[in-house]
């Protein structure tokens, strides 16, 4: 923190090198002061001296509109991510198996977009820790345990298009019966029996064997599309034995004819099941293939990569210009944020050229057809044109719906976007979406489905009302009838679990629920995380998997945050506390966050300073974590005042058992050298005194108004 630092400047000059394609930036107004840090340049409505520091983005801004009386933090968002970012990653070393430290790892950051790189950094640093130690440890967490024990409901396979068997599921559902390997058995071969799914989630079936009727003793969990489950006559025709579990097998005498009792009329699996399975899970993207991706460092321009491994679909990019290859991108083959060698200069996107002026061997080209497919559109009727205003999903803040403005309009239905009040001088944050995007929105979407529209941030005019907002800033609304307004029977409901990426770090699947579902728009909450780690995607988005995708594909699936890691964190936290000294630094106000609403964001409040950008880091999906009460020494209170009003106080440090308490001993000393009293019998004895002289002057006062009124009548 620099309380005075002069870092105001009237340099104008782009942060951008001489070897990007990229458009000249129009120069700022002279009038505005500047501050220039990192290559980036940030503007501020007002001049006012003396600055700061964030410590938790590296932002540098007008002290002044910092947040808090500390001033250690510019917004609300980087005063949580200091310490919530400390828990998550606490708690994701202490799935590890690690030991809690003192000192957290915390997601280093910097300011706006160049904050990317340094997540770029931590996410190498990541992947470098899971090739020299063990996976997150799963133990205690089982998505059959978790669904049944609390009645939960998983969304279906059908709802995932992009998924393996997600076109092709058929009419898998309850009592199809299928064979599988009996565990119920002595024998020392591997033997099969016949199982109906009793409960579906996703890939995974609850099971039970045929002959335990209602008996749920041995019912079991497996993955429907995993190499041991088979259609009923698989066992005939490989030659394999059916034997009846070990527990009921006295239960019949005739096993064959109660089969045939129990399966005439039966569904089963299709034969070629297994076949479709394994024919979904080939993926046309091999390693060394070449792509140009979004670049995590500046989100209005791409950069190419190198398909560095594939699993279930999802790609680990490496940048080609990453010597040691740990600068690394992840997402779905179908993500909207890659795209063909040429792409970016087909339509008049930005694109950092490469230093590497030729291939390297093995290297080649990713064949334009085998990436998403876009929608055609006709631009030349009425169209999306320069400064239109409409509502956007901030993909640096995916728990938002923000006032965002069209910044340039591109070729095939491209348009460059940037989030009113939050954009880098140089333009360096806007980003890409196409025309029928479903994470744009016309005025007024959020006022008329019920969604907190996140206003300009330093906007001082609320509630935000889009009439005045356009009028003010002179500019129109892009006409409804150019968006997206297509809305397939996705087939989710508000409760349904699944498993989804964390865009905040997308190379983690976790845990996930459907919470609220706007027309083709999920809120999707990540199981044992604070709300403000929610993320609005769209239903055929391929950052989201049915249950049991991570267990089917080999990717690794990030339980729900438990119960004994926040509770052994709550416990850290009151040590730290203790450790402390019982100094007295003034009352601490709290703040109040309504039970189930989402803390006002910090762009809707009327303030002025730097902003504070990330990629793949959502700025509020940082939960406001309560921090305990720190103890107070006896000297902290003040005395009690003449109302009614008690404010307990703290034993001193230098009370003996036998005179603590007694009116005679430390508590009245105390009272008068420190305003504190050590037990309830001298509080006691000091209300009723109030009380009683409370209700005297009452009394008395009366009793000389009456007296008046007598005299002067």
């Amino acid at each position: 923190m620099f309380d005075g630092y002069d870092s105001c400047s009237e340099d104008t000059s782009s942060s951008s090198s001489s070897e990007e394609s990229e458009e000249e930036v129009a120069p700022l107004p002279s009038s505005l002061p500047i501050i220039k840090n990192n290559g980036q340049v940030y503007t501020y409505p007002d001049g006012k001296s003396g600055m700061a520091t964030c410590e938790m983005c590296g932002m540098v801004g007008v002290r002044d509109a910092f947040y808090s009386k500390t001033k250690r933090f510019c917004s609300v968002s980087c005063s949580r991510s200091y310490s919530s970012n400390s828990k998550k990653a606490s708690i994701l070393a202490r799935l590890q198996g690690k030991p809690p430290t003192k000192k957290a790892k915390v997601l280093q950051k910097q300011p706006l977009v160049a904050k990317l790189a340094a997540y770029a950094q931590y996410q190498a640093t990541l992947q470098n820790q899971a090739k020299t130690k063990a996976a997150v440890s799963m133990e205690g967490f089982s998505w059959g345990n978790y669904i049944n024990s609390n009645s939960f409901l998983a969304a279906p396979v059908t709802c995932f298009k992009h998924a393996p068997m997600g076109t092709c599921w058929g009419d898998i559902s309850e009592h199809v019966r299928v064979e599988v390997p009996n565990t119920d058995c002595s024998l020392p071969t591997k033997v099969f029996w016949i199982a109906g799914i009793i409960k579906l989630a996703g890939y995974n079936a609850l099971l039970r064997y045929e002959g335990f009727e209602n008996d749920s003793g041995l019912d079991f969990w497996c993955n429907i599309c995993g190499s041991d489950i088979h259609p009923v006559g698989w066992c005939a025709a490989s030659g394999k034995p059916l034997v009846p579990p070990r527990t009921i097998q006295h239960k019949y005498t005739n096993w064959k004819a109660f089969l045939v009792k129990r399966l005439t009329g039966a569904k089963t699996l299709p034969p070629d099941f297994s076949q479709k399975v394994s024919e979904s899970m080939q993926y046309p993207f091999k390693p060394c293939m070449r792509v140009e991706v979004v670049d995590k460092r500046h989100l209005c321009r791409t950069r190419v990569a190198v398909v560095e491994s594939v699993i279930g679909g999802r790609l680990r990019l490496v940048y080609e210009e990453s010597e040691d290859r740990t600068d690394d991108f992840w997402c779905h083959m179908h993500s909207p944020l890659i795209h063909h060698i040429g792409w970016s200069r087909s339509i008049g996107h930005r694109f950092k050229r490469s230093d590497i002026t030729k291939k390297q061997d093995g290297h080649f080209d990713t064949p334009p057809h085998l990436f998403a497919k876009v929608k055609e559109v006709d631009q030349s009727g009425e169209w999306f044109k320069e400064r239109m205003k409409l509502e956007a999903i901030d993909p640096l803040n995916l728990s938002t719906i923000c006032v965002a403005t069209i910044r340039k309009v591109l070729a095939d239905g491209y348009l460059m976007i940037g989030i009113d009040g939050s954009e880098a001088a140089d333009g360096s944050d806007w980003f890409c979406y196409h025309a029928t995007s479903p994470s744009i929105f016309p005025v007024g979407f959020c006022e008329i489905n019920m969604i907190e529209l996140t206003p300009p941030r330093g906007y001082t005019k609320l509630p935000f009302k889009w009439f005045d907002y356009l009028r003010e800033s002179g500019s129109i609304a892009a006409p409804v009838k150019l968006f997206n307004k297509d809305v397939p029977n996705h087939g989710f409901r508000v409760g349904m679990k699944l498993e989804a990426v964390d865009l905040m770090e997308p190379r983690l699947i976790c845990v996930a629920t459907v919470t609220r579902i706007i027309h083709r728009l999920l809120r999707i909450h990540f199981d044992g995380w604070e709300e403000e780690y929610d993320q609005w995607v769209d239903c055929e988005s391929p950052d989201l998997y049915p249950v049991g995708w991570c267990q089917l594909t080999g990717y690794q699936l990030q339980p729900p945050a438990s119960q004994s890691s926040r509770e052994s964190q709550s416990a850290s936290s009151k040590q730290k506390k203790k450790a402390k000294s019982q100094q007295y630094k003034g009352h601490k106000k709290k703040r109040k966050m309504p039970v189930g609403k989402k803390p006002v964001s910090l762009s809707s409040l009327p303030m002025t300073g730097g902003v504070r950008r990330s990629f793949s880091g959502d700025e509020e999906l940082t939960p406001p974590y309560r921090a305990l009460p720190a103890q107070t020494a006896p000297e902290a209170f003040p005395p009690p005042s003449t109302s009614r009003e008690f404010r307990p106080s703290l034993k001193t440090g230098n009370e003996s058992p036998g005179t603590a308490g007694t009116a005679q001993g430390p508590c009245w000393a105390g009272w008068r050298a420190q305003g504190a009293l050590c037990c309830d019998r001298c509080r006691l004895i000091l209300f009723l005194l109030l009380l009683f002289l409370n209700s005297f002057s009452l009394g008395l006062g009366s009793h000389f108004t009456e007296t008046g009124h007598q005299g002067s009548s």
